[in-house]
C-alpha cells in the first residue's frame, strides 16, 4: 500500500515584509517594498511580523486572515490532516480570535499517490476544523509532484481585543503553552532513531488546538502573544521585541522539551531550519558564541504546530499556569522580558 513521503518542514511562509526585519522568510524579501494604499479599515497587513491579517468590517467585528500549508511530516495521513489543521488554525488563536471559515490548499501527485490517502488527509483536518467550530468552504487544489496540504483560514475578533505580536513590555513573564522540539523528533523519526514516546507525545501536542489556551489568555491583560511554528522559540521572540523597548532573558532550565529531545539533538538529527533560523537571530543573542550548540538547536528548532508564547504580568502567572495545567496543557515559564530593547539572554 502506499505511503506518503515524509519530506522536511524547513520553513514556513509568512507575511513579515520589511517591517520584520529580523525574518528570513523568502517572502519577506519579495514583499519588501511593496507599496499599497492607506486603508482606513486595515488593522495588520504584510508590513509587520503579526501572525495574520486583520480587516475591520465594523465597530465591533474584524476579520482574520491567514493560511499555512506544508509537506507531510508524519507518514500516517489522517495524523497530518489534524496537524495541518491545527498549525492552520493557530494564527487565529495567537490573535486572540475565533476561527470561522476554511479553505483547503492541496498539491497532490494524483498519478504516484492513491486518492484514499488525500481523503484520509482531508478527514483529519475536517475533524480539527469541527472541534474549532470553523465551516470549511470550499478549497483549491492542483497536481503537484510533492504533497502539500494546509488551509486558508478566516476568524473574527472585536478590533480592540487585538492581540499584537510585537508589543512587548518589559518586567513581564514569558509563558510558552506547550513543549518544544517537534522540529528535531521529527528528523529524528524519518531517521527511524525516535521512540515510540516521543513520536507519541510530539504527535499528540501538534495535533492540539491551540482554542483553550488562547481562551485561557484573554482573560489576562496580556502585552503581546504569539504561536511558535518555524521560526524556533528565539526565531519568534526575536519577532516579539523588535521595534520595542523590551528585550528577553530565557531561562533554559525552565522550560519543557518533549522526551528525548536533547539526545536527538546530540545524535544530530537537526532539521534543516534550525542553521537558517540559528544564522538569521544569532546577532541579537548576547554572548552567543559561550552557548552550547545543542542548547541553541533546541531553541531554534523549527516547530510545527507549536504552542503560544505570551507575555504577562508576573501577578497572574501562577494562576495562568494552573488554569492551562487543569485543561491539559504543559505549560512552562520560558523566561522574562527585560528593559535591554531588543536584546537576549540566554540562561543554561
Amino acid at each position: 500500500m502506499d505511503t506518503i513521503k515524509q519530506i522536511e518542514l524547513t520553513k514556513y511562509t509568512k507575511f513579515a515584509g520589511c517591517g520584520a526585519k529580523l525574518g528570513p522568510g523568502t517572502l519577506d524579501k519579495a514583499l519588501c517594498g511593496l507599496k499599497q494604499p492607506e486603508y482606513e479599515n486595515l488593522i495588520a497587513d504584510f508590513k509587520t511580523s503579526e501572525d495574520a491579517g486583520i480587516y475591520k468590517v465594523s465597530e465591533d467585528i474584524a476579520l482574520i486572515q491567514t493560511i499555512d500549508f506544508f509537506p507531510p511530516i508524519v507518514n500516517d495521513p489522517f495524523t497530518f490532516g489534524q496537524i495541518a489543521a491545527a498549525n492552520a488554525l493557530s494564527d487565529v488563536y495567537a490573535m486572540g480570535g475565533r476561527p470561522i471559515t476554511a479553505l483547503s490548499v492541496v498539491g497532490y501527485p494524483k498519478d504516484t499517490l492513491a486518492m484514499e490517502h488525500l481523503r484520509k488527509i482531508m478527514d483529519g483536518g475536517l475533524d480539527k476544523l469541527i472541534e474549532a467550530g470553523a465551516a470549511l468552504v470550499g478549497g483549491h487544489s492542483l497536481d503537484d509532484p510533492e504533497l502539500k496540504f494546509g488551509y486558508a483560514v478566516t476568524g473574527v475578533i472585536h478590533p480592540d481585543k487585538v492581540l499584537r505580536n510585537n508589543t512587548l513590555k518589559p518586567g513581564e513573564t514569558l509563558i510558552s503553552t506547550k513543549p518544544l522540539g517537534t522540529g528535531t523528533i521529527n528528523t529524528a523519526m524519518r531517521a527511524g532513531k525516535a521512540s515510540e514516546t516521543s513520536i507519541t507525545a510530539a504527535a499528540a501536542s501538534m495535533t492540539t488546538l491551540n482554542k483553550t489556551a488562547s481562551e485561557i489568555i484573554q482573560n489576562y491583560p496580556v502585552s503581546a502573544c504569539t504561536d511558535v511554528t518555524g521560526f524556533g522559540l528565539l526565531g519568534h521572540a526575536c519577532e516579539m521585541m523588535s521595534g520595542t523597548d523590551a528585550g528577553i532573558k530565557i531561562n533554559f532550565k525552565s522550560i519543557n522539551l518533549f522526551p528525548d529531545t536533547m539526545k536527538y539533538i546530540a545524535e544530530k538529527h537537526i532539521p534543516g531550519g534550525t542553521g537558517r533560523n540559528k544564522r538569521y537571530r544569532m546577532s541579537f543573542i548576547d554572548k552567543a558564541d559561550e552557548i552550547k550548540k545543542d542548547i541553541l538547536y533546541t531553541l531554534f528548532d523549527p516547530q510545527t504546530s507549536g504552542g503560544l508564547l505570551v507575555a504577562v504580568p508576573n501577578e497572574f502567572v501562577n494562576e495562568i499556569l494552573k488554569k492551562l495545567e487543569k485543561t491539559g496543557h504543559t505549560p512552562s515559564i520560558v523566561g522574562n522580558t527585560t528593559d535591554r530593547a531588543e536584546r537576549i539572554e540566554i540562561v543554561t
